[in-house]
């Protein structure tokens, strides 16, 4: 039997999931209060654990949301996942974000672009298929009323996350389908982490970094 530890920060959603071959056996997320990562993210660890009725040594891996997303909020995901690997002597398994964002939507056909806000009119964005291959990699760019217009005239395109709303103000296009308030989740966690579990494809947890995109930016508050 395997079990998965499964975080995730990247968003204002702190959720953490405990899954077995694959199945989530136990999920608790949060997205109601902005980031209150570092206040619960421990507490879900010790609830799912509790719930599923399986102790800390019983864990096979950890696996972490790696990015794109929210700089603190990938730096307390990652450090927490850290941290167990290192006290448990675990493998580290780390996801990209907007992958797993983009298995919330089940397709037969069309494509899938889950996106992440980001400052002003800029999203992190990728682009999968109906199989969840990667047609475009992760990227920062400026929305415009010409953004994914050669993908939008092939047919339906399914837009998810936290960029929808302002990318819906921008492209008017029949074939554009937005899918509302949805934040990356630790439950579409549990296939992808047991997958790469299988392979052993694992990171080394002594270096592994966050994917930030783009470099982290103070902004100073106004006096």
């Amino acid at each position: 039997m395997s079990y998965i530890l499964n975080l995730e920060t990247a968003t204002t959603n702190c959720s953490v999931s405990l899954s077995k071959e694959g199945s989530t056996l136990a999920l608790n997320e949060d997205a109601r209060n902005g980031y209150s990562h570092a206040e619960k993210l421990h507490v879900f660890i010790d609830d799912v654990l509790k719930e599923a009725d399986i102790s800390r040594s019983q864990i096979d891996a950890i696996a972490v949301s790696k990015g794109p997303g929210s700089y603190t909020g990938l730096r307390i995901g990652v450090s927490a996942a850290k941290g167990l690997c290192f006290a448990l002597d675990k493998p580290l398994i780390s996801l990209p974000t907007l992958e797993v964002l983009a298995h919330q939507v089940v397709i037969e056909d069309g494509l899938i672009i889950p996106m992440l806000d980001a400052r002003r009119m800029e999203v992190y964005s990728a682009i999968y298929d109906s199989n969840y291959n990667e047609i475009r990699e992760t990227q920062a760019q400026i929305l415009d009323e010409t953004s994914f217009a050669d993908y939008l005239e092939k047919g339906s395109v399914y837009f998810i996350g936290s960029g929808v709303e302002k990318t819906k103000t921008i492209i008017k296009h029949p074939n554009a389908v937005f899918i509302e308030d949805k934040l990356p989740s630790a439950n579409e966690m549990s296939v992808l982490a047991f997958d790469k579990y299988k392979i052993s494809d694992t990171e080394d947890v002594a270096y592994f970094e966050p994917y930030y995109l783009k470099d982290f930016i103070a902004i100073k508050p106004k006096s």
